[in-house]
C-alpha cells in the first residue's frame, strides 16, 4: 500500500511540475527536483561501461562528453577514472534516503536528529545536485581511499586537471562552508552546475519539497536545507 501511495503521490507531482518553465531558466521546476527519468530524457546519454562501475548511469550529454574527454586525458597519464554514481532522481534519492532512515541504528532518535546524521553524506530527496545530471562520484564512496596509492594519484591528477574539463570539487574541507561533510569523490560540472543551482535558488521554495512528503522534511527549514545544503559548496565556485 505504502508503494501504491508513493508512486500516486510521485505521478501526481509529476504532472503539477512537469509543465512549469522556471522564470528565467530553460529547465522545469520538475527537473530540477528530480522528478525525471535520465534513461528516458534525450538531455541524458550513458556513461560507457568502460568508465562506469555498472550498467545505467547517466549525465546530462555535455557532462557525460567532457567525463570522457577528461577520462580520456587521464588514462593517458595512467589514471583510470570509474563513475560510481552520477545522475540520481527523486526517486532513486528517496530510496538511498529511505534505507538509511530506517537503520536500527537511529532506534530512540528524533526525526531532527536523524535527518541531521544522514545530512552528514545524502541529500534530502528533491534537494540534490545529483538530480540535475550535472555530478559525477568517482571511483570510491570513501574519503581514505584518496588518502594513499591509487586513489591519492587519482585525487592529485583530479586537483591538478579536471578544472580544465569543467569539473570541481564542491563539498571541500573549508571550514566555513556549511553543509555535507567533505566528500573527495564528489565532482560538479560547472558549466551546467552552476546555472542550474541559480535556477534552483529562482525557483525552488520550502513549500516545494514539503509537498514531496520525504521522510524528516518537517524539519527543513530547521535545518537549513536551501541554505546550507543546496548552497553549501566551495565557495570557490
Amino acid at each position: 500500500m505504502m508503494r501504491l501511495l508513493y508512486f500516486a503521490a510521485f505521478a501526481w507531482a509529476w504532472g503539477a511540475l512537469a509543465g512549469q518553465i522556471p522564470p528565467s531558466t530553460e529547465w522545469t521546476l520538475a527537473e530540477l527536483i528530480g522528478l525525471n527519468e535520465p534513461s528516458r530524457d534525450p538531455a541524458f546519454a550513458p556513461i560507457p561501461p568502460s568508465h562506469a562501475s555498472r550498467e545505467g548511469l547517466y549525465l546530462r550529454t555535455s557532462a557525460r562528453d567532457a567525463f570522457l574527454e577528461m577520462a580520456a586525458a587521464a588514462e593517458r597519464d595512467g589514471i583510470h577514472l570509474v563513475a560510481v554514481s552520477a545522475a540520481r532522481n527523486f526517486a532513486y534519492q528517496n530510496g538511498i534516503w529511505n534505507r538509511k532512515w530506517a537503520r536500527p541504528q537511529y532506534a530512540g532518535w528524533s526525526d531532527l536528529e536523524k535527518a541531521r546524521d544522514i545530512l552528514k553524506y545524502s541529500a534530502m530527496p528533491g534537494s540534490s545536485r545529483h538530480h540535475w545530471g550535472t555530478e559525477i562520484d568517482l571511483n570510491s564512496l570513501e574519503n581514505d581511499y584518496f588518502t594513499s596509492g591509487e586513489g591519492r594519484a587519482v585525487a592529485a591528477w583530479l586537483e591538478a586537471h579536471a578544472a580544465s574539463f569543467g569539473f570541481h570539487l564542491v563539498y571541500t574541507a573549508d571550514p566555513q562552508r556549511p553543509g555535507y561533510l567533505p566528500e573527495r569523490w564528489h565532482w560538479s560540472y560547472m558549466p551546467l552546475s552552476a546555472p542550474m543551482l541559480a535556477a534552483y535558488n529562482e525557483c525552488v521554495e520550502l513549500s516545494v519539497l514539503q509537498d514531496l512528503e520525504v521522510a524528516g522534511m518537517a524539519w527543513a527549514d530547521s535545518l537549513r536545507i536551501l541554505t546550507d545544503f543546496v548552497n553549501g559548496i566551495d565557495a570557490g565556485h
